[in-house]
């Protein structure tokens, strides 16, 4: 009798027909791995107060300098009145810094101050650390392989976004 718990490794074409219950393990995979993810930045957000949705203004906002609060309320996919909100504690907080758009005075542009960027790089440095030994544990194939997976997920608007910000 077939073992239908067992994800089939022993050949990439047998991978293609997953079993319902193999697919299920995938999510379940997904939800853990999401849950040690974030599990080290929680505990430094602990010390501020802040949430996830903190977590990811300042973890964009670090990686596209300047960015327009706009394009931060579509990056992160929640509504404005709950980007507000986190926006004016980190504003308030000293961590972020907003300022008038050079081009645009209607426009804001969002930047890290040196307290921001000191809190965004103790959250991204547990995060790296996790990255970088499951990465190594894994393997060069299965880190490209599952870079594609995580590509594959995303919504096509999402994909397509990111695929254009790379260029």
């Amino acid at each position: 009798m077939a073992d239908h718990n067992r994800v089939v490794t022993n050949s990439m074409d047998a991978m293609l027909f997953l079993t319902d219950d193999q697919l299920l393990q995938g999510i379940e995979l997904m939800y853990f791995a999401y849950k040690g993810f974030t599990s080290d930045p929680d505990l430094i957000l602990q010390n501020y107060s802040y949430g996830r949705a903190h977590h990811r203004a300042v973890h964009f906002i670090n990686r596209r300098k300047g960015l327009k609060v706009n394009d931060l309320l579509d990056i992160l996919g929640i509504t404005k009145q709950s980007l507000n909100r986190v926006l004016r504690q980190l504003i308030d907080d000293g961590l972020v810094e907003s300022r008038v758009g050079q081009l645009d005075k209607r426009e804001r542009n969002l930047f890290l101050t040196e307290e921001g960027k000191e809190l965004e790089r103790q959250l991204s440095d547990a995060q790296r650390k996790r990255m970088r030994a499951a990465y190594r544990a894994a393997g060069s194939d299965a880190v490209q392989g599952f870079r594609l997976v995580l590509e594959k997920i995303m919504d096509v608007e999402t994909r397509n976004r990111i695929t254009q910000d790379k260029e």
